[in-house]
């Protein structure tokens, strides 16, 4: 299978990339535009490969698009790339309206005139796998049941409206042009290559600086967490065996208080890379909590599970050793982010 992906430098992205690569025998084509969050390095393990491609163009470039298509002939479009980051969705919308709304209409467009024109097999087997968030259904109060494929939208911030738009458009694809689309949504991912404005590599990263661990509010928001590479695996079943029209809501039933995630990056550290003064618990505080922060996310992963014939694979305890290791191990990546990027200042809150 010849897939084009888009957004396969950025955290999950490359994730998706490095399993294909090295677990498939599939072809990859990268339309990475290399934003701020995307990385060279993250997908450097499989660049030499000659299934691999990286073409450093934006998903609003139509003509270019348009020549990919015609160039590389996909049998599968997976995208992936979107501005995803809250704090900058509240204070900057437009981006967000450009990449996850305008970026997904012209790469649906310029997918549905390719497919088209594809002879009768391949147009049957061409799938447009969209993958998206948890965060478009909007928060769960502490008791309520988890989100399904069936819960229904109610974003609440730039961010998740710009997503849930975007869910939207692909859908109506399938409804109106019978477009073989189908939608993934997933909850907050960590692992590997994360950029360092979230919340799990912000506080790793923090605390192995010394410096204090921000917590928004009172630290009892709860997400439900995937390690990336379980992701990873979960999106390439998908566009493998996905159905038209259908969504997958991908998950770990791994659902952690915010604070209960930071202690356990501190109860970590404090094994893998004690500190003389104490305890790196000692470095959490608490600061005003962000507009519209939705109080808890989690999803009920068993139709994907049972649908895709996958289950994650790392508990959270499991995922985040694994995690700390590899930024304690890759200080080098982060440390130059922080110094092109932020010179060398503190890092903010995303949580």
């Amino acid at each position: 299978m010849k897939i084009l992906l888009t957004g396969g430098c950025g955290f999950i992205g490359s994730a998706v990339v490095r399993h294909l690569i090295e677990h498939t025998d599939h072809n990859v084509v990268n339309i990475d535009c290399m934003t701020y969050a995307a990385s060279q390095a993250s997908t450097a393990k499989v660049a030499k490969s000659n299934r691999y491609k990286h073409i450093n163009t934006n998903i609003n470039n139509t003509a270019e698009l348009s020549k990919i298509f015609l160039e590389y002939q996909p049998d599968a479009v997976m995208h992936l790339a979107a501005e995803s980051h809250v704090d900058r969705s509240i204070d900057d919308s437009g981006i967000f309206i450009q990449t996850n709304i305008l970026g997904t209409y012209n790469l649906l467009e310029i997918s549905r005139r390719y497919w088209n024109q594809l002879k009768s097999d391949k147009k049957d087997s061409f799938r447009f796998h969209h993958i998206s968030t948890d965060e478009v259904f909007g928060h769960l109060e502490l008791n309520d049941p988890p989100f399904t494929e069936k819960t229904a939208y109610d974003p609440r911030s730039p961010y998740s409206a710009s997503k849930a738009s975007s869910d939207h458009l692909v859908r109506a694809w399938y409804q109106t042009y019978g477009m073989p689309t189908f939608v993934t949504n997933t909850t907050n991912n960590y692992g590997f290559w994360h950029f360092p404005e979230k919340l799990i590599p912000l506080m790793i990263i923090n605390a192995i600086r010394g410096q204090r661990l921000p917590i928004y509010g009172n630290g009892k928001n709860i997400r439900d967490w995937l390690f990336v590479e379980d992701h990873a695996e979960a999106l390439v079943k998908a566009v493998q065996f996905g159905v038209p029209g259908e969504t997958y809501a991908i998950g770990a039933s791994q659902p952690r208080s915010n604070l209960h995630v930071v202690e356990t990056i501190c109860d970590v550290l404090d094994v893998l890379r004690p500190n003389s003064s104490g305890s790196h618990k000692k470095l959490i505080y608490y600061v005003t909590d962000r507009p519209g922060h939705d109080f808890r996310y989690q999803i009920d992963p068993s139709n994907a599970e049972k649908k895709l014939n996958w289950k994650a694979k790392h508990n959270f305890e499991l995922g985040i050793k694994k995690t700390i290791e590899w930024y304690l191990n890759n200080s080098q990546w982060w440390e130059n982010i922080l110094r092109i990027r932020y010179s060398g200042k503190r890092l903010g809150t995303n949580i």
